[in-house]
């Protein structure tokens, strides 16, 4: 395993990190996920990423009995949780959102889930247009000085509410975002690449990035349809369903096309697409850890192989796997 700062800070997260995201309490059931978690930490990885909206909590709980099960070491590993949705099946309107009260509360509440007395990464899972970014960076700072939090950050924010947190912070002498969370795979990055690339001088913020296969798209799984057995497949993922394969942008290329070009290429490579998909993330040098959902260990070794695909190409050679996409 490799590991990289969190941007500035002096916090080593491995390259890869492991996610709960629509898997564990939903399609990976506990037995699955100590198996996952366990297969995890022995390959190195020692950073698990969660949130308060996977499954309604479940996903934290699921993840919470598993380290406490495996007896991880805590100084060991580093676990996250992320605020905005809320954890309730219908959030009234105090149980959601980034509010001072409920970001107190979804912090207590993910503690308990997670079986932790602090979360090392605790994220505002989207901006809040009700609430003023003030408001939360003096909540998110409040947490940090409990000791309840180490590192806060964003996740899927715009570069000037991510300027402002952190401009608020500076006057205020709080402590700012440290990381954002943003989708990055080869079919989706503008916002790491050219929204953010002013940040990572100007705050020294770090990402861990999510969605490095495109949920799948780019394994080449959905090239015939979508598999019963598939993440796409799940009863209420509908709107993943059809952001993923429909895409974005009417009248553009189709991202089941743009995908399959990119799988023939791997072929050709003599190498699998999802692993080599991974390594295209990790060489960009302002990811700090891409996270891997994965439902079997098999699914997950796989993926671990794209640290041994980074030094395999030449320029030219990741320059025609870019090109393949586009």
């Amino acid at each position: 395993m490799h590991y990289r700062r969190l941007g500035r800070s002096g916090l080593q997260l491995s390259a890869l990190g492991f996610g709960a995201w629509v898997t564990f309490g939903r399609q990976t059931g506990r037995s699955q996920a100590r198996e996952l978690i366990a297969a995890a930490w022995d390959h190195g990885i020692n950073f698990f990423d969660n949130a308060e909206g996977y499954a309604n909590g479940d996903a934290e709980r699921v993840m919470g009995d598993v380290i406490a099960d495996l007896r991880l070491p805590r100084d060991g590993y580093c676990v996250s949780s992320k605020v905005f949705f809320g954890a309730a099946e219908t959030p009234g309107p105090t149980q959601r959102g980034l509010s001072r009260k409920h970001v107190r509360e979804a912090c207590d509440a993910a503690l308990a889930r997670l079986r932790v007395d602090h979360l090392d990464l605790y994220y505002c899972h989207r901006p809040d247009p009700d609430t003023p970014v003030e408001e939360t960076v003096w909540a998110m700072d409040t947490l940090i000085r409990q000791g309840k939090v180490l590192y806060w950050g964003t996740s899927e924010w715009p570069a000037d509410l991510i300027r402002e947190a952190d401009a608020v912070a500076r006057t205020h002498h709080l402590h700012g975002p440290t990381m954002e969370q943003p989708e990055y795979n080869l079919l989706h990055r503008e916002r790491v690449e050219t929204e953010y690339a002013p940040l990572y001088d100007e705050l020294g913020l770090g990402t861990t990035t999510w969605s490095p296969l495109a949920s799948g798209l780019l394994t080449g799984k959905y090239a015939d349809g979508v598999p019963d057995d598939s993440r796409l497949a799940q009863a209420g993922l509908d709107w993943l369903r059809a952001r993923v394969l429909d895409g974005d942008t009417p009248d553009a290329t189709s991202p089941v096309q743009r995908a399959s070009r990119f799988v023939a290429l791997a072929t050709e490579l003599g190498v699998a697409p999802a692993p080599l998909a991974i390594a295209w993330c990790l060489r960009n040098p302002h990811v700090s850890s891409v996270l891997l959902g994965a439902s079997r260990v098999a699914q997950l070794l796989e993926n671990l192989a794209a640290l041994d695909l980074l030094d395999r190409f030449d320029a030219g050679t990741w320059g025609r796997i870019e090109a393949s996409v586009g």
